[in-house]
């Protein structure tokens, strides 16, 4: 059996051990869509993460018997196209959350506890020359007695609720789907949310109900001492009315791991922002811990294992 991997180089330096014990394993760093028409003429299983599986290479795949999603979302496969041609395909779910939620509170301790500020007065030397032991002129909050509005109550945002209780935070959420499955914490409508919380934490999929779910209008309910960060998906945020809110002082600031594009264009407005300062990224890695990365190859392999 020969599987194929189109977009390997997203996965770093983890072992492919269990994968290999199905067969020959082929491993391709990036694939172009030209590319990967000329790499799947011979493969039983094909594995990808971002490269779109479209009716061009399934059919350019006549022995493919599985596909395989290196993700949770699957959105970049023509589902009804593989149903039709009678080909399965299986995701991995729940491989890195613990990865997410220790993201996310990388980005609201970064932006609440101004660390940036902080790293670069001791290094740049400011510190050194002040003759004082502190430095109080940037203030920080403590989380403590402060609100959390987790967007998407599901297993990630769940985990964050709990970090956020350790911190002694409240907490309360919006149900993207509308149904609101959590008893443990209040569901609130969307605008009392964010108008009542002082962090406000993004962990919903992309889909019809979420797509631009936070922009202009949305932003301006918020507090101007809170912040909101984004641990879901590029396009629930308007990046353009982002900037400006945080630029204008409309919010805080804001951290966010995921973008519309990606990866970010150099003409991106969260490029060119005023008050750079106020903000915090990360380059789409919070799924991507070694230990993350390590057990969704696996569950690759178990996914393979299950057969067709």
């Amino acid at each position: 059996m020969k599987i194929v991997f189109l977009d390997a180089a997203t996965m770093g330096d983890v072992s492919f051990s269990e994968i290999e014990k199905f067969g020959e394993l082929v491993l391709y760093p990036v694939s172009s869509s030209e590319e990967a028409l000329e790499r799947v003429g011979d493969c039983d299983v094909l594995i990808v993460n971002k490269v779109k599986v479209t009716q061009a290479l399934i059919d350019a795949a006549p022995r493919l018997r599985l596909i395989c999603e290196a993700a949770t979302g699957v959105n970049n496969i023509d589902l009804e196209y593989a149903a039709a041609k009678g080909i399965p395909v299986r995701n991995v779910a729940g491989y890195s959350t613990d990865a997410v939620v220790q993201c996310t509170f990388m980005h609201i301790l970064a932006l609440v506890g101004k660390a940036a500020y902080f790293d670069s007065y001791v290094k740049d030397g400011r510190y050194a020359r002040s003759g004082i032991f502190t430095d109080v002129t940037v203030p920080y909050h403590e989380l403590s007695g402060k609100t959390i509005g987790i967007i998407g109550m599901g297993n990630i945002g769940s985990r964050v609720a709990k970090v956020a209780e350790a911190f002694g935070m409240k907490v309360c959420y919006y149900s993207t789907s509308g149904t609101s499955h959590c008893t443990m914490y209040p569901s609130l409508p969307l605008e009392r949310l964010l108008s009542e919380s002082d962090i406000v934490s993004i962990h919903a999929p992309y889909n019809e109900r979420t797509a631009g779910l936070i922009g202009a209008r949305e932003l301006a309910m918020m507090k101007p001492s809170a912040f909101i960060v984004n641990l879901g998906r590029g396009g629930i945020v308007d990046e353009k009315a982002l900037a400006d809110a945080v630029d204008n002082g409309v919010i805080s600031g804001a951290g966010t791991d995921v973008f519309a594009a990606e990866p970010l264009p150099d003409g991106s407005p969260l490029l060119t922002m005023k008050h750079p300062e106020r903000m915090s990224f990360s380059p789409h890695v919070a799924w991507a811990s070694v230990e993350a990365r390590q057990r969704l190859t696996d569950l690759i392999a178990a996914n393979i294992a299950k057969g067709w």
